[in-house]
């Protein structure tokens, strides 16, 4: 059986059913959300890193040891 939909219906259906995930499961969906945007977040904090200059692994530790 070949079925067709047109955009219009789709849209609906896919309305609906993120409306029924919301209300039926929403701890999980926010779950996956926050998830969604930690991942967003690393993404770019590895690309900004990708483009910044080296820096000395000891430089790092006096910083953590909040030495001068």
């Amino acid at each position: 059986m070949n079925m067709t939909m047109d955009a219009a219906t789709l849209k609906q259906l896919l309305k609906e059913a993120l409306g029924e995930l919301l209300v039926e499961n929403r701890e999980d969906f926010l779950e996956l959300l926050a998830e969604a945007i930690e991942d967003a977040a690393m993404i770019k904090a590895i690309q900004e890193g990708e483009d910044s200059p080296l820096v000395d692994k000891a430089e790092i530790f006096r910083l953590m040891d909040g030495t001068s």
